[in-house]
């Protein structure tokens, strides 16, 4: 009659002196047995360790079972079990999953502005949003990738005032506005500058509200552009199927979403304003005092939509921390109008800022923010320029064709970029620097592709096909041979936290262990030429399997052959 949750506490061991897993629970059992009373009470968490321990049936899971501390249940793996769970990855191709409750999951995230270039501001939450929808797939949730630009509000009377006025001719020669930030300065120094522009702005968004035609046409061209744009971005990140819902996709649904929530006595009118108080000393504003509609009425119609309308079980928002009141607050209304049940997960994502080597935010050096495609175009530049120095090394013995020197110059020039923003606790400011990002040691995505590279090239020198070791158990009698194939097998826990914590970090955090111990057993225990050849043939193609599935869940295209 216990609830397990309370209780059921088991956990790898920090040190392999302690076992393999350990067992907590007899301390949460003993006082939970305590406080339920009774004679035959156990008296301390060490007797509940010990009648534990009688009750675990003969299996060929648990080699051993010992007491330690105060009531601890250290846990060693039997080595047999180990080598059979090992080989079956290379049979399948991959690791065992825990059976789940499949869910269907709405991932919010990069959002860009339209008639806005793509910053290193939106880099964080193109990268991080894009790592998780990937890694609920690999667990066989369905994800919706939704991309909630702005591409509504009080901005376009300006930028559709200035498209009109600045090329007349508009209809028969549509301009070609390929700099987004240039024209966006323009309208606004004009907007600021120009009283009678301003007024005739403010006049352009009514009209656009209204639906003209002409300011309607204006819009999407501005639009069209600026998805030319993001795309320019989104191809080189290697980010699919993002589907766009901005603002405008809410417009229509926000007066029905009002009217429910006056109609369940949420709306209190402040001022002229229709508000939603929750719980906060600030309201939500449903409807601004003016009439007109603003994020927060944006915010309250798309988590309705996603619930009701796109079923979502679970909603995950990828934003920087600066809005954590505000979906505390957006998440608060939906289970008060209803909307949000005890079964549907809302969560919201924070990450810190990304900053320049003078701790403020990244910008260029004349203090412009730095659009995202130059910042990515110059870590493939910084990645090739490395890539020749190395092949020019008269020590080297590696040989690429130019074709391949680019590709591998891309795949490493953004693999560098995504992993130095995943591999911290995503709560985290950090200072961005090509230099450190691009280090052949220590935490760096070069340092995990050329140790993948490594490990592909042994396999195709050993000369054994896979067919050939997919009935091989692998080596575990070396105690790196045995911590590596430990480590590997416990990837499906570390997904399983990344899915419930939404910490990318975790996955980097695992990817650089296995390397690390990767290249420890690499060092103790010979792999061509010895007896044992095939059986750490096994562990080096298993590892390599693990760490490919890792980089992509990553976002990161790993490399063959550098």
């Amino acid at each position: 009659g216990l609830d397990k949750e309370k209780w059921l506490l088991v956990a790898a061991t920090s040190s392999s002196k302690f076992g393999d897993y350990q067992c907590n629970s007899p301390m949460s059992l003993h006082k939970l047995l305590k406080e339920a009373g009774g004679a035959d009470a156990p008296k301390a968490p060490r007797d509940v360790a010990n009648k534990i321990i009688s009750c675990i049936p003969p299996n060929k899971v648990i080699a051993k079972t010992e007491v330690a501390g105060p009531g601890f249940i250290n846990v060693y793996l039997s080595h047999e079990f180990l080598a059979a769970m090992f080989s079956q990855i290379l049979a399948t191709g991959q690791l065992e999953l825990p059976p789940i409750q499949k869910q269907k999951i709405v991932v919010d995230f990069s959002s860009p502005n339209i008639a806005k270039e793509m910053h290193v501001g939106h880099l964080r939450s193109t990268i991080i949003g894009e790592c998780l929808c990937r890694t609920f797939e690999y667990f066989g949730h369905t994800v919706e990738r939704i991309n909630h630009v702005g591409d509504w509000g009080t901005q376009f009377g300006m930028l559709i005032n200035h498209l009109r006025t600045a090329y007349p001719d508009f209809n028969e020669r549509p301009p070609n506005i390929t700099d987004l930030t240039g024209f966006y300065k323009q309208a606004k120094v004009r907007f600021d500058e120009d009283e009678a522009f301003k007024k005739a702005s403010q006049l352009s968004v009514v009209t656009l509200q209204a639906g003209d035609p002409f300011s309607l046409k204006c819009w999407q061209t501005l639009c069209d552009v600026s998805r030319l744009q993001f795309k320019l971005v989104y191809d080189r990140l290697e980010i699919r199927g993002l589907v766009e819902q901005g603002e405008s996709f809410y417009n229509s649904r926000i007066p029905g979403v009002v009217q429910e929530l006056e109609q369940k006595k949420l709306i209190e009118d402040s001022s002229g304003a229709k508000v939603v108080w929750c719980g906060k000393p600030y309201p939500l504003m449903a409807v601004k005092s003016d009439g007109g509609y603003g994020y927060d009425s944006t915010d309250l119609a798309a988590v309705q939509y996603r619930v009701l309308e796109m079923k979502a079980d679970r909603v995950v928002y990828v934003t920087d921390a600066g809005q954590g009141e505000h979906f505390e607050m957006i998440f608060e209304a939906g289970k008060k109008a209803g909307w949000v049940g005890e079964k549907t997960r809302l969560d919201h994502v924070p990450f810190g800022l990304v900053l320049g080597d003078d701790k403020k935010k990244f910008k260029t050096r004349s203090g412009e923010v730095t659009k995202l495609v130059d910042l990515l175009d110059e870590a493939v530049l910084r990645a090739r320029k490395q890539l020749e120095e190395r092949m020019n090394n008269e020590n080297s013995t590696s040989k690429m064709t130019a074709d391949e020197i680019q590709e591998a110059a891309s795949r490493i020039g953004y693999g560098c970029v995504k992993y130095c923003d995943l591999r911290q606790h995503r709560i985290t400011d950090y200072v961005f620097s090509y230099d450190k990002m691009l280090q052949l040691n220590g935490n760096t995505a070069v340092y995990l592709m050329y140790s993948y590279a490594r490990i592909a090239s042994i396999g195709r020198k050993a000369g054994v096909s896979q067919d050939v070791l997919k009935g091989v158990l692998p080596s575990v009698g070396h105690p790196k041979e045995l911590a590596l194939v430990l480590h590997i097998l416990k990837f499906p826990e570390v997904i399983e936290r990344v899915i419930d914590l939404l910490l990318p970090h975790l996955i980097c955090e695992f990817l650089y262990d296995l390397a690390e111990k990767y290249n420890d057993f690499y060092k103790d225990c010979k792999v061509i030429g010895d007896p044992q050849q095939n059986n750490r043939l096994v562990i080096c193609e298993t590892v390599a399997i693990v760490m490919h599935k890792g980089l992509s869940l990553l976002g990161i295209t790993p490399i063959d052959k550098i």
